[in-house]
């Protein structure tokens, strides 16, 4: 009988497109039932015309079917994939736009500091939802989450729901390995590596071609300014720190205080770099305002266009699937999980990105050990303001949220802690019909 995979915010066209393609390479899933799940009806029906069309390419038995009720979609799940979005983009720019005001200048947003917690703070409610159906409709799927801040949202879901299969994927992990092996002219798989940390805080504790180190490969590659202007923040950082970090520049400039607290250093560090993300202030929000106005011309466009299934790509889903209910080929990957003695210094049950296991048996972290000092230094300031402020959501506690923020690198290098008690009231008042965990959204 053929497996059941639902995609709960099945609009998010892109990745929907992506990973329906990736199954359909993989011959488990021939004859499947993809079901597409979202509560915008418009994106929803753009996803079932181009998944539809992109089945019908491939000549296979698979069933398309499209729907607003999540209880259907999950019904009988083997494997349940999230992309969401808590929020339009009206609520979800406050979270850039009102730091700003104070000083706090954002690239992205979407994973800590004042603009990643609020985000979290308005999707953990909707995930724990979506976790209570697939408990009731499908104890024992696979659930990977791609919605973001991805360490508080998994970390949250899976302490509440422990019995569930649940793990958060990101694709800095092998997509920052294969900019790294084209720098040092390395095919891809002669590459290997050992990466942990905290999601988009991640290092390579080794980066090896054909068995042996690569790291001086890579020294002697930033040493060219063409490869060292492409990732300005983070070959800053790795000169410093001796390692690579996985997410990018435009991302990595928010989590730390070295590089966003002064106009200088933004138009010095982050207004250039990579043309796929560069750190400019707001620049995904831009993006999305920009979406707004041409998402739906372009989804036309390429629902007009020769539509067929493509090589398998690289994000980890598909894989994961294929290797826990489908053909049982045993898949690595790094994913987000609860820091049960995983990495030995970083918190105890905070969630941490680590290599994993993927088999029939399901999915097992794997240990690491000890990371270097320095970067568990790193990594333990932001992990402990992500458990303070799931604490904070779960407890509905809005000193919790304000005492988080205190201590985000960035804030405290910009902000005194009455601006940032102030910012925090401010950030409550717009999130406030998308909180209900918080009976008090304000902090005194």
């Amino acid at each position: 009988m053929g497996k059941k995979i639902t995609f709960i915010g099945a609009g998010s066209l892109g990745f929907t497109r992506g990973l329906v393609n990736d199954l359909l390479t993989f011959p488990a899933f021939s004859d499947c039932t993809l079901s597409l799940m979202d509560i915008n009806q418009e994106r929803l029906d753009f996803a079932n015309k181009a998944v539809s069309k992109l089945v019908a390419s491939s000549g296979l038995p698979v069933t398309v079917e499209a729907t607003t009720d999540r209880a259907k979609a999950l019904d009988g799940a083997d494997g349940v994939v999230c992309t969401i979005l808590s929020g339009e983009i009206a609520i979800w720019r406050n979270d850039i736009e009102i730091p700003k005001k104070y000083g706090v200048d954002t690239n992205v947003g979407d994973t800590r500091g004042p603009s990643g917690i609020f985000r979290f703070l308005r999707t953990a409610p909707v995930m724990l939802d979506i976790c209570k159906d697939i408990q009731k409709y499908c104890p024992n799927a696979i659930f990977l989450n791609y919605t973001n801040p991805m360490a508080m949202l998994c970390r949250i879901m899976q302490g509440e729901h422990p019995d569930l299969t649940i793990t958060g994927l990101c694709h800095s992990v092998q997509g920052t390995a294969h900019m790294l092996a084209d720098w040092i002219g390395a095919p891809m798989d002669e590459v290997t590596y050992t990466c942990a940390g905290i999601n988009h805080t991640a290092f390579y504790l080794d980066f090896k071609w054909n068995g042996k180190d690569a790291y001086p490969l890579l020294r002697k590659a930033i040493e060219n300014p063409e490869i060292y202007n492409k990732e300005l923040v983070r070959n800053e950082m790795f000169k410093a720190l001796d390692y690579y970090v996985t997410e990018s520049s435009g991302h990595n400039s928010e989590y730390n205080p070295w590089f966003r607290k002064r106009p200088d250093l933004i138009e010095k560090y982050c207004t250039h770099g990579t043309n796929w993300n560069p750190g400019a202030y707001a620049y995904i929000l831009n993006e999305y305002l920009h979406r707004e106005d041409t998402w739906k011309e372009e989804t036309k466009k390429y629902l007009e266009g020769d539509i067929k299934v493509h090589e398998r790509g690289n994000e980890y889903a598909a894989y994961i699937f294929n290797a826990c209910f489908g053909d049982h080929e045993l898949f690595t990957f790094n994913g987000n999980v609860r820091n049960f003695g995983i990495i030995e210094n970083l918190p105890y049950g905070a969630c941490v990105e680590v290599p994993c296991l993927a088999s029939h048996k399901g999915i097992e972290a794997m240990q690491v050990g000890a990371m270097p000092d320095h970067l568990a230094l790193m990594c333990n300031i932001s992990s402990r303001i992500e458990e303070l402020a799931v604490r904070a959501s779960l407890e509905g506690d809005p000193k919790l949220v304000y005492q988080a923020i205190c201590f985000d690198p960035l804030t405290s290098a910009v902000l005194s802690l009455e601006e940032i008690k102030n910012m925090v009231n401010d950030m409550f008042a717009a999130s406030a019909d998308y909180l209900p965990q918080f009976s008090v959204k304000h902090v005194d």
